[in-house]
C-alpha cells in the first residue's frame, strides 16, 4: 500500500478582507488619476524644488521610472491633505477670520504668467481678522495651509517654515508677489495630521526669494524650449534628492 506524499510547496495565503478591499480602492484611484489631463504649466507650488532638471521633467511630462508613479496610498494622502485644509478654513472662519478662498464665480484665486506657462492657485486671502487678533494679523494677507505628520510638523514649529520647508517658503513668496499681497505678512497654517495641533506663522514678504523663484521658472522654460537639460542638483545618484526622485534612473543613465 502506497503512503500519501506530503506537499511542502509554499501555498500563498488568500488576501484578507482589508487587503482585498484596499487593493480595489487603490486600483480605482490610480486608474482615475491616470485619466486626468496633464498639467501643461509650471506650478507655483513646485518652483521651490531644489532641482531645476526635475522641474523640466515635470513640465515636459517625461515618463517616470518604472514603479515610481503615484500609488493609491499616496493619492489617499493627497486627498486627506485637502480635507485638513477644508477643516482649517472652517476653524478660522468660526474664530472670526474673514477668509476668502473662492471668487464670486466659484473659482480658486490664482495667477497665470508667461503666457500661461507658469500658474499658481492660492489657498486663500485673509481680508479681516477678529478684534483680538488685529494687532497680530495685518490684512489683506495671503493664507497658505499645509498638513504634515508629527515629525515634519514639529520641525516647522521649531525652525520656522523658511528653514524647515524651503519649498513652501518659495511658494509663499512667489504667491505674495504675483497676487499683490506683499504689504502684510502671509499667514501660514500647518496642521498636525497625527494630533490635529495647529501652528500659525506670519511670513513677511521675501522679495529676493520671490525674484529668485521667478527667475528659476524662466530658466526652466528657456531650457525646455531650447531642448537643453539644466544641471543636476548633485554630482552622484546617491544624493538624497536623487535617491527619492522618480526620474533617477532616466537622469543618470
Amino acid at each position: 500500500m502506497t503512503e500519501p506524499s506530503l506537499d511542502f510547496n509554499h501555498r500563498p495565503k488568500p488576501p484578507t478582507a482589508a487587503e482585498a478591499i484596499n487593493a480595489l480602492i487603490d486600483a480605482a484611484l490610480v486608474a482615475e488619476n491616470g485619466t486626468r489631463a496633464r498639467r501643461e504649466y509650471l506650478g507655483g507650488s513646485r518652483l521651490g524644488d531644489p532641482c531645476a532638471r526635475r522641474l523640466q521633467y515635470e513640465f515636459l511630462d517625461v515618463p517616470r521610472d518604472p514603479d515610481t508613479g503615484f500609488s493609491g496610498q499616496t493619492l489617499r494622502v493627497f486627498a486627506v491633505g485637502h480635507v485638513f485644509e477644508d477643516l482649517a478654513i472652517g476653524w478660522l472662519r468660526r474664530a472670526g477670520f474673514d477668509l476668502r478662498t473662492r471668487s464670486r464665480s466659484g473659482e480658486q484665486f490664482g495667477f497665470s504668467v508667461a503666457a500661461g506657462r507658469v500658474q499658481g492657485h492660492i489657498d486663500g486671502v485673509v481680508v479681516a481678522a477678529p478684534a483680538s487678533a488685529q494687532s497680530v494679523v495685518a490684512v489683506p494677507a495671503l493664507w497658505e495651509c499645509k498638513s504634515a505628520n508629527a515629525r515634519n510638523w514639529k520641525e516647522i514649529v521649531r525652525r520656522g517654515v523658511a528653514a524647515a520647508k524651503p519649498i513652501y517658503a518659495a511658494q509663499v513668496a512667489l504667491y505674495q508677489a504675483y497676487m499683490g499681497l506683499t504689504e502684510a505678512p502671509a499667514l501660514f497654517t500647518a496642521v498636525n495630521k497625527d494630533t490635529a495641533e495647529l501652528h500659525h506663522e506670519l511670513v513677511p514678504f521675501d522679495g529676493a526669494l520671490a525674484q529668485a523663484t521667478s527667475d528659476k521658472a524662466v530658466r526652466v522654460l528657456q531650457a525646455c524650449d531650447a531642448g537643453e537639460w539644466l544641471p543636476r542638483i548633485a554630482a552622484e545618484p546617491d544624493h538624497p534628492e536623487c535617491a527619492r526622485c522618480p526620474w533617477r534612473t532616466r537622469c543618470w543613465s
